[in-house]
This record gives structure tokens, C-alpha cells and sequence, in this order.
């Protein structure tokens, strides 16, 4: 597995491209916007991508998924169907935030326990409502790795000030669902620098073992 983090839209969300060494197949997690620096990730790296995957239907997460999608001719995967109203506002949402948005309808919604190929990898599909209600994270256990979209970030964690949003929710999520992974696992989330789930463990303002306790 390899992995570049590349950030777009005018919110700076961490679009992820993530291919399989083995085949040189590859999908871009979460292609919000800044379709022509995508195009040069794909032109850079040599990859062939094989479909989109989604966290979460917010604006800086998928406005472009659905064009991008009809450009390379390939699938969408995700997120839970909980974010289809999230996902029929992104022209409006687009129009508010100065980036190209547009309502598609994946090729498959995603349910906790499913699991998305991108060329010879597995990755596991963990549900994580709360900042959204169909929120969902890709973990791939062999290299203790997630993309965890905007569920937790370095020191910090998701916005649930959002309709929709729940903040016991994402507590739950990101404690009863994430922390079971393992203390090692490195994760990329929607903004900001890369993390630990073990240093946020130790670190985190909201969702660390002290401020918990």
C-alpha cells in the first residue's frame, strides 16, 4: 500500500489516494474538489483508478465525486445511505462554499462490517455516525491504517454542530469503535496533519483517556 494526502478545496480537506503496489490500481478517498490537481496525482504516480470511495457527504468531502467520477469512468463507494440528505444539498452546499458540487448516487452504500478492494488490498468499512449520521472510516488491518475523514483529527475532534450531527454519537464512535483498532494505528483525517490513535489516547482535548475518566 502507498498513500498521498492531497488537500483541496478552499477548507484544505485531505483528499487521499491510496493504490495497491502490487497492481498499481488505486482510489482517491474523499475528492472534494481541485479536480486538475487530482489529474496530476494520477499523471505523477502512474496509478489507475478503479473507483471513488466517500467518508461522509459533506461539500469539501464529495462535491466532485460525482464529476470525477463521470470523467474516469469509474464506481462510487460510500458512505452509509444515512448521508443521502447530505449528499442532495451539494450543488446548494457547492454554491455557499465556492466549490463545484454536485448530487450523484453512489454505486454502492456502504454498512458497517462491508469491506471495499482497491486492487489487491482489503479495506474494512467501520460506520462512525455523529459528525454525520452515515459517516464511515477505511481501515486496513495489515498496515495498521485508517482514513478516518472528519471523526477525529490531531488533538481535536468532528464538528456536530451540524443538522444531524449528535455529539455523544461521535464519542461513542471514535471510543467504541476506533480505539478498539489499536493504540499504533496511524490514520489520516479530513483536515490537518496525520495522528495515532495511541497519541490521541494520551493527548486529545476531547476524547483522551483523562478527559474521559
Amino acid at each position: 500500500m502507498k498513500v498521498a494526502i492531497i488537500p483541496v478545496t478552499p477548507l484544505q480537506q485531505n483528499c487521499t489516494l491510496v493504490w495497491c503496489t502490487k497492481t498499481m490500481r488505486g482510489a482517491f478517498i474523499d475528492a472534494g474538489g481541485d479536480l486538475a490537481r487530482l489529474r496530476m496525482a494520477i499523471e505523477k504516480t502512474g496509478v489507475t483508478i478503479e473507483k471513488l470511495l466517500v467518508t461522509h457527504g459533506h461539500i469539501d468531502h464529495c462535491g466532485s465525486t460525482g464529476i470525477f467520477a463521470r470523467e474516469l469512468g469509474v464506481p462510487i463507494e460510500g458512505p452509509e445511505e444515512a448521508d443521502r440528505y447530505w449528499i442532495a444539498k451539494l450543488g446548494e452546499d457547492g454554491a455557499k462554499y465556492g466549490i463545484d458540487g454536485e448530487a450523484f448516487e453512489p454505486d454502492r452504500w456502504l454498512h458497517d462490517g462491508d469491506t471495499v478492494t482497491i486492487g489487491d488490498l482489503v479495506l474494512d468499512v467501520i460506520h462512525c455516525p455523529g459528525h454525520t449520521p452515515g459517516h464511515v472510516v477505511f481501515h486496513h488491518g495489515p498496515s495498521n491504517f485508517a482514513i478516518v475523514g472528519d471523526v477525529i483529527f490531531q488533538g481535536s475532534i468532528g464538528r456536530t454542530d451540524f443538522p444531524l450531527g449528535n455529539h455523544q454519537q461521535l464519542i461513542d464512535s471514535i471510543t467504541q469503535k476506533l480505539w478498539p483498532l489499536g493504540n499504533e494505528v496511524r490514520f489520516v483525517p479530513g483536515h490537518g496533519p496525520t495522528s495515532t490513535f495511541g497519541q490521541e489516547r494520551k493527548m486529545n482535548a476531547f476524547v483522551s483517556d483523562y478527559m474521559l475518566s
